[in-house]
């Protein structure tokens, strides 16, 4: 069975090569693609494409709302592709609906790999941005091991307000101003 991709960044070349990559593969086709978000939304609403290339930045339409939008309307399964593997790009494109998250540095046989993963039902994020993930849904102890209402850098009074630690990295602490 043949793997329908469509792509969607602003830039042409980048465009021109996830397509000779993916074109090269005998299991994979790119059967469109698309400069801005506006543009993907209304290609993937065809249902020409199994899965969709999706790069964050684009004008008009950006990447994560057009992934929302797709998603919306089942339509076809959604891999962010793009340069930035900030935090929040990461959280708002699962957020979104998309079923995977890569950088653009991934090598070429990853991307087509990818593509395969996610289209037989799996989903996929790329190891670089695994980490934000791993750090976000688990606790880790305070490092200075101090107990909620006991640290000893805040007043008595900001003690018994909070039962929060404002230690960097503590899974308890409230605000990163505090640190």
């Amino acid at each position: 069975m043949t793997v329908r991709v469509l792509i969607a960044d602003d830039e042409a070349l980048v465009r021109r090569g996830f397509t000779m990559i993916l074109d090269a593969e005998p299991d994979l086709e790119v059967v469109g693609e698309a400069a801005d978000g506006q543009a993907v939304v209304e290609l993937a609403a065809t249902g020409i494409a199994d899965i969709v290339l999706m790069d964050i930045r684009m004008p008009g339409i950006d990447g994560i709302e057009a992934t929302r939008r797709i998603a919306a309307a089942s339509g076809p399964q959604v891999i962010v592709v793009t340069t930035f593997g900030l935090d929040e790009y990461v959280f708002e494109a699962l957020r979104a609906g998309a079923s995977g998250f890569l950088l653009k540095n991934t090598p070429p046989e990853q991307l087509a790999e990818a593509v395969r993963l996610v289209s037989s039902g799996n989903a996929l994020i790329a190891p670089e941005v695994t980490r934000a993930l791993v750090e976000a849904f688990t606790p880790r102890p305070c490092p200075t091991r101090c107990r909620p209402n006991s640290c000893a850098r805040r007043s008595p009074r900001a003690r018994s307000r909070s039962s929060r630690c404002w230690h960097a990295g503590c899974p308890t602490r409230k605000s990163r101003r505090h640190s």
